[in-house]
């Protein structure tokens, strides 16, 4: 047997998972430089958080001293104290500002989700025609703030009779377009149409379709638009449609304190810090699934 007839097996270098690993990650320096901006940019963030909650604990001589200081240096809790006693001369009992909050709020989140997850889900997995065509309409809309639309507001307000009632602070709110944007992107991705046309061979209606089978695969999404339906209908402030006392919100009764001038500045930033408190519970609550719809909501299949 020749040489050239043998055939050689050249031996295969073998790379340990340590060095792969090592291959394809920043080095330490990148990483602490990365951390680091995180660090800095979310501290930032936060700073004006930060403020409300301390501006909220000084006293009246260090709100009025100049230059005006970051921290406290004698916190009270005098501003709190305080507001009872401005709450107490209101004409209104201020449970009943509380009450027309929480309904306000409650049922224009509850109906924004719901129409928009309904909407969306025709618009994403139906087969009704110029479903194209609605979608660039819903995209359209969003170019349109509050500002624009007062005007035209009023006048079907007016028109319909809704002018001071509740009707006029929850319809804006419903009829609110982000959600179907961002519950139909997310649909696209997260749902998949084999799914859909196995149940629809199964004998699953339209409607068993989307109350047990899309309905619980968007729950992360669901949970986001709470989060941002609670947050906006819980600052609501109508301006020229509620007249009548009664009906108006906590936010709006809150506004009357925080426009006492600077000497009710630090009760100011009480009714601030209180006013945040329902939306960082609900954002503490639907947090992971918050991370989650984001990431999932330019995701198409």
């Amino acid at each position: 047997m020749t040489k050239n007839n043998v055939k050689t097996k050249t031996p295969k270098l073998k790379v340990s998972k340590e060095s792969q690993y090592k291959r394809y990650t920043r080095s330490k320096v990148g990483n602490f430089f990365y951390v680091l901006f995180l660090v800095a940019f979310g501290a930032f963030s936060v700073l004006p958080l930060v403020y409300c909650i301390v501006t909220s604990f000084k006293p009246l001589d260090e709100l009025l001293v100049f230059p005006p200081r970051f921290f406290v240096i004698r916190p009270t809790v005098a501003n709190y104290a305080a507001l009872p006693g401005l709450l107490s001369n209101l004409r209104i009992p201020l449970s009943r500002y509380v009450f027309n909050s929480l309904f306000v709020t409650i049922t224009s989140t509850l109906l924004y989700v719901f129409l928009a997850t309904l909407a969306a889900f025709a618009l994403c997995k139906s087969k009704i025609k110029g479903r194209k065509t609605f979608f660039l309409i819903v995209q359209f809309a969003l170019l349109f703030n509050a500002y624009t639309l007062s005007i035209p507001r009023y006048l079907i307000y007016s028109w319909f009779g809704l002018i001071d009632t509740y009707l006029v602070m929850i319809i804006p709110h419903v009829a609110s377009t982000m959600g179907v944007f961002l519950m139909k992107q997310y649909m696209e991705g997260a749902i998949p149409n084999a799914l859909l046309e196995a149940a629809r061979v199964d004998g699953a209606g339209a409607y068993r379709i989307f109350f047990q089978i899309a309905v619980p695969i968007v729950k992360p999404c669901l949970l986001t638009l709470i989060l941002f339906g609670f947050r906006e209908a819980w600052a609501i402030t109508p301006q020229g449609t509620i007249f009548n006392e009664s009906l108006k919100t906590l936010p709006t009764i809150m506004q009357q304190i925080t426009a006492g001038g600077i000497a009710r500045s630090g009760s100011a930033m009480a009714v601030t810090v209180i006013m945040m408190i329902p939306p960082i519970l609900v954002y503490m609550i639907s947090q992971s699934n918050i991370m989650e719809s984001m990431s999932s909501a330019g995701i198409k299949e």
